[in-house]
């Protein structure tokens, strides 16, 4: 009698801001037709990274407000691993991303423990941010033993370190784990076969699980949890703080809170909403260390996160993380980033948030830049020429002008 097949489970994991979720949905656009299922794990009560996947997974399962090793017991994990791998789910693999605080040893032995027929542990893959590995490492040298734990190291980031040191980290990442295969990355790009076989097939309509529906039959008595002592885990020492806002923020203004940040708040991710600023676009912020990055997404009506009114933008959703941060101040701080509905918008109020948008390459973003030039001048009253964005990158460099200086397009600039 043939053996039936066990769905293999890789786990995702990297610390804060290293391009976890970044490489899932690189692999989610990836697949070739291969099933997918994911696991994703955020830091805080509002699932940014579970929003960002949503939609591209064959099916997803978000568990959130905290660290996956805490956050779900023995049981829990049981049960999705097993709806998940179940022969009628049709998945070829699970992915579990953790969050960025989490201890991959104890994720991995929650897989190993998991009472599921259906499943397998595949590996981990840890995910190193090239930019900020050394900063990272020196603050929590624990680091180097998530490297060690792991079967493939994913050194990311490394379009944003020059040759010699690129050189220097991989050597030192071969040298904390001798015989791990270490591959660098670029947004999170690699090749999907150095984690599963590829399964080639016509992809299905998408489909969201969510957590209730995979529980609902399975309810657990509260209070069961993990036996073990967490307070040695890299998230004893942070905490996440959420903001939301149904009202648009203004640009300038939440630019200048980005700036100022306190240096405890190592991470800002979420979704953006500048209203009358952009009224074709809402925004998706990564900021972690030192780096800044919105990319703009145009807005459907009805879309999740908005309220279904025609006309009305998503809210704005954001979480931070960070240590020994005052949340209050923070909140407060944002909510003086709200926009006066009063105020006629400053055309150019969004120059400084260009200035932090990467260009992917796509039609989809020049679409977007192009449409954002175009309404800036057309309010200022200047003609812009059609194509106009044609050839400008955006990325962490000064792109608006000095104060008092006019800022003219010219196609074959590289601003």
């Amino acid at each position: 009698m043939e053996r039936p097949r066990r769905v293999p489970v890789i786990v995702l994991a990297g610390f804060l801001g290293s391009g976890k979720t970044t490489l899932l949905n690189y692999l989610l656009r990836n697949s070739g037709g291969t099933r997918i299922g994911a696991i994703v794990n955020d830091f805080g009560s509002i699932e940014i990274d579970a929003m960002t996947v949503a939609g591209q997974v064959d099916s997803m399962v978000p568990l959130g407000d905290g660290c996956l090793c805490c956050a779900v017991d023995t049981s829990d994990m049981d049960g999705v691993l097993e709806r998940l791998a179940r022969p009628s789910a049709g998945m070829d693999v699970i992915i579990v991303e953790a969050s960025g605080l989490a201890e991959p040893e104890t994720v991995i032995r929650m897989i190993l423990a998991s009472g599921s027929r259906h499943s397998v542990y595949g590996g981990l893959v840890e995910v190193v941010d090239g930019a900020e590995f050394e900063t990272v490492r020196v603050r929590h040298p624990e680091l180097d033993r998530h490297v060690r734990a792991a079967d493939l190291v994913v050194l990311n980031k490394s379009d944003r370190v020059g040759e010699t040191e690129l050189r220097r980290l991989r050597e030192t990442l071969e040298e904390t784990a001798p015989g791990i295969p270490v591959v660098p990355a670029e947004h999170g790009r690699i090749d999907p076969a150095l984690l599963f076989d590829p399964v080639h097939r016509p992809r299905p309509p998408v489909e969201q699980l969510s957590f209730d529906a995979l529980l609902r039959d399975e309810a657990e008595d509260a209070g069961g949890g993990a036996d073990e002592d967490h307070t040695g885990h890299l998230h004893a020492a942070y905490e996440s703080v959420e903001f939301t806002s149904a009202t648009a923020l203004d640009p300038r203004r939440f630019l200048a809170f980005l700036d100022s940040r306190p240096p405890g708040l190592y991470r800002i991710k979420g979704f953006v909403d500048f209203g009358a600023a952009d009224p074709v676009n809402s925004y998706s912020v990564h900021a972690v260390g030192g780096f800044l990055r919105f990319a703009p997404s145009r807005r459907k009506t009805g879309e999740a996160g908005e309220t279904g009114e025609t006309g009305e933008a998503a809210p704005t959703q954001l979480v931070m993380i960070g240590a020994g941060t005052d949340g209050d101040a923070l909140r407060k701080e944002l909510a003086a980033c709200v926009a006066d509905a009063s105020v006629p918008p400053d055309p150019q109020a969004m120059w400084g948030v260009l200035r932090y948008v990467e260009d992917d390459g796509t039609d989809e973003y020049a679409a977007h830049v192009e449409d954002d030039e175009h309404g800036a001048a057309e309010e200022a009253g200047e003609p812009v020429a059609d194509g106009a964005a044609d050839g400008l990158h955006y990325g962490n460099g000064p792109r608006v002008p000095a104060e008092g200086q006019d800022f003219t397009f010219d196609p074959g600039t590289d601003y």
